[in-house]
């Protein structure tokens, strides 16, 4: 079975680029890439466990089938739909942010 892809919409790319510069500003090249390897350590998660993010999300904003993922040792947050033939990324977001808020900016 050939594994579905993961597919980020323009705002997560925009998230994801906004951690990274702020993590190359704020503290180093290398705690920026090490954001980046927990990233990509999150989506091998999802693809093999899709159904493992929380739901609380889909709920909250009537998003039937939004789930989410924490980073390990980062706080930021994946937001994502699982179709037929991909994991949707909606947002990559900070934890600390209104989450709700954010998400409804889509």
């Amino acid at each position: 079975m050939i594994a579905k892809p993961i597919v980020p919409r323009e705002l997560a790319n925009r998230d994801v680029d906004q951690a990274i510069a702020y993590y190359r500003r704020e503290a180093s090249d290398e705690v920026a890439r090490a954001f980046v390897r927990a990233l990509e350590m999150a989506y091998r998660h999802i693809r093999r466990h899709p159904g493992s993010g929380a739901s609380r999300y889909a709920v909250e904003l009537n998003l039937p089938g939004l789930r989410s993922w924490p980073l390990k040792r980062f706080p930021h947050v994946i937001f994502y739909i699982e179709t037929r033939d991909r994991f949707d990324i909606w947002r990559v977001l900070h934890s600390a942010r209104d989450i709700p808020a954010w998400m409804e900016r889509n």
